[in-house]
Protein backbone atom coordinates (compact mmCIF):
# COMPACT_ATOMS: atom_id res chain seq x y z
CA UNK A 1 0.00 0.00 0.00
CA UNK A 2 1.29 3.65 -1.00
CA UNK A 3 2.31 5.52 1.86
CA UNK A 4 1.05 9.29 0.66
CA UNK A 5 -2.20 6.98 -0.30
CA UNK A 6 -2.77 6.20 3.71
CA UNK A 7 -2.20 9.37 4.66
CA UNK A 8 -4.14 11.53 2.46
CA UNK A 9 -7.42 9.43 2.92
CA UNK A 10 -6.52 9.57 6.46
CA UNK A 11 -6.81 13.07 6.18
CA UNK A 12 -9.35 13.52 4.37
CA UNK A 13 -11.13 11.62 7.35
CA UNK A 14 -10.75 14.24 9.37
CA UNK A 15 -12.05 17.01 7.84
CA UNK A 16 -14.43 18.80 10.00
CA UNK A 17 -18.01 20.35 8.73
CA UNK A 18 -17.14 24.28 8.16
CA UNK A 19 -21.21 25.34 7.92
CA UNK A 20 -24.46 24.40 9.36
CA UNK A 21 -26.43 21.00 8.34
CA UNK A 22 -29.22 19.26 9.31
CA UNK A 23 -28.47 15.57 9.99
CA UNK A 24 -28.66 12.67 12.25
CA UNK A 25 -25.14 11.49 11.50
CA UNK A 26 -23.06 13.78 13.32
CA UNK A 27 -20.53 13.17 16.23
CA UNK A 28 -20.56 14.95 19.31
CA UNK A 29 -18.00 15.42 21.94
CA UNK A 30 -17.05 11.43 21.45
CA UNK A 31 -15.75 9.30 18.54
CA UNK A 32 -18.52 7.56 17.67
CA UNK A 33 -21.38 8.79 19.39
CA UNK A 34 -24.32 8.98 18.83
CA UNK A 35 -23.04 6.94 16.06
CA UNK A 36 -24.60 7.16 12.00
CA UNK A 37 -27.87 5.14 12.92
CA UNK A 38 -29.34 6.63 9.44
CA UNK A 39 -32.91 4.56 10.24
CA UNK A 40 -32.68 5.12 14.25
CA UNK A 41 -32.70 8.10 15.31
CA UNK A 42 -33.02 7.35 18.76
CA UNK A 43 -29.31 8.04 19.67
CA UNK A 44 -29.33 11.24 17.65
CA UNK A 45 -32.73 12.36 20.11
CA UNK A 46 -30.70 10.94 22.79
CA UNK A 47 -27.50 13.01 22.18
CA UNK A 48 -29.57 15.88 21.84
CA UNK A 49 -31.15 15.83 25.01
CA UNK A 50 -27.99 15.10 26.81
CA UNK A 51 -26.10 18.30 25.74
CA UNK A 52 -29.71 20.24 26.87
CA UNK A 53 -29.39 18.77 30.48
CA UNK A 54 -25.56 19.76 29.92
CA UNK A 55 -26.48 23.55 28.53
CA UNK A 56 -29.21 23.40 31.29
CA UNK A 57 -27.06 22.35 34.17
CA UNK A 58 -24.19 24.77 33.07
CA UNK A 59 -26.69 27.65 33.64
CA UNK A 60 -28.36 26.54 37.04
CA UNK A 61 -24.78 25.78 38.46
CA UNK A 62 -24.50 29.83 37.97
CA UNK A 63 -27.18 30.19 41.22
CA UNK A 64 -25.97 27.98 42.96
CA UNK A 65 -24.61 27.42 46.11
CA UNK A 66 -25.45 30.32 48.37
CA UNK A 67 -23.08 31.10 51.30
CA UNK A 68 -23.95 29.93 54.85
CA UNK A 69 -23.51 32.84 57.38
CA UNK A 70 -21.37 30.90 59.73
CA UNK A 71 -19.07 29.07 56.97
CA UNK A 72 -15.61 29.30 57.47
CA UNK A 73 -14.37 31.82 54.33
CA UNK A 74 -12.09 28.97 53.07
CA UNK A 75 -14.51 25.98 52.44
CA UNK A 76 -16.89 28.82 51.08
CA UNK A 77 -14.50 29.66 48.65
CA UNK A 78 -13.07 26.01 48.10
CA UNK A 79 -17.10 25.04 47.38
CA UNK A 80 -17.48 27.80 44.94
CA UNK A 81 -14.57 27.50 43.33
CA UNK A 82 -15.31 23.76 43.09
CA UNK A 83 -18.76 24.36 41.26
CA UNK A 84 -17.44 26.82 38.98
CA UNK A 85 -14.79 24.73 37.42
CA UNK A 86 -17.57 22.13 36.94
CA UNK A 87 -19.88 25.15 35.52
CA UNK A 88 -16.84 26.12 33.13
CA UNK A 89 -16.10 22.34 32.23
CA UNK A 90 -19.33 22.12 31.04
CA UNK A 91 -19.78 24.91 29.36
CA UNK A 92 -16.75 24.19 27.20
CA UNK A 93 -18.53 20.77 26.52
CA UNK A 94 -21.90 22.16 24.95
CA UNK A 95 -19.14 24.99 23.34
CA UNK A 96 -17.18 21.65 21.81
CA UNK A 97 -20.34 20.16 20.62
CA UNK A 98 -22.51 23.29 18.93
CA UNK A 99 -18.62 23.10 17.32
CA UNK A 100 -20.03 20.62 15.05
CA UNK A 101 -22.49 22.95 13.20
CA UNK A 102 -25.46 19.99 13.82
CA UNK A 103 -28.11 23.04 13.58
CA UNK A 104 -30.06 19.92 16.07
CA UNK A 105 -27.22 20.62 18.29
CA UNK A 106 -26.87 23.74 18.16
CA UNK A 107 -31.05 24.80 19.17
CA UNK A 108 -30.14 21.62 21.86
CA UNK A 109 -27.69 23.87 23.68
CA UNK A 110 -29.18 27.37 22.83
CA UNK A 111 -32.70 26.08 24.46
CA UNK A 112 -30.84 24.29 26.86
CA UNK A 113 -29.21 27.52 27.92
CA UNK A 114 -32.36 29.69 27.68
CA UNK A 115 -34.62 27.42 29.94
CA UNK A 116 -31.96 26.62 31.97
CA UNK A 117 -31.17 30.85 32.52
CA UNK A 118 -34.51 31.58 33.79
CA UNK A 119 -35.04 28.52 35.67
CA UNK A 120 -31.74 29.64 37.88
CA UNK A 121 -33.29 33.01 37.66
CA UNK A 122 -36.65 32.00 38.49
CA UNK A 123 -35.23 30.56 41.38
CA UNK A 124 -33.23 33.13 42.81
CA UNK A 125 -35.35 35.27 42.68
CA UNK A 126 -38.28 33.30 44.71
CA UNK A 127 -35.41 32.69 47.25
CA UNK A 128 -35.21 36.92 48.17
CA UNK A 129 -37.46 37.84 49.77
CA UNK A 130 -38.75 41.05 48.45
CA UNK A 131 -38.08 44.12 50.56
CA UNK A 132 -40.81 46.40 52.29
CA UNK A 133 -41.89 48.68 49.98
CA UNK A 134 -41.39 52.32 50.76
CA UNK A 135 -44.62 54.73 52.29
CA UNK A 136 -45.53 57.38 50.03
CA UNK A 137 -46.16 60.27 51.49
Amino acid sequence: MDMNMTMNSTTMDMTMQMSFYWGRNVTILFSGWPGSHHHNPGMYILALLFLFAIAFTTETLSVWPKIKPNQSPVAAGLTQASVYAIRVSLGYFVMLAVMTYNVGVFIAAVAGHTIGFFAAKTSSLSMTKPSEPEASF
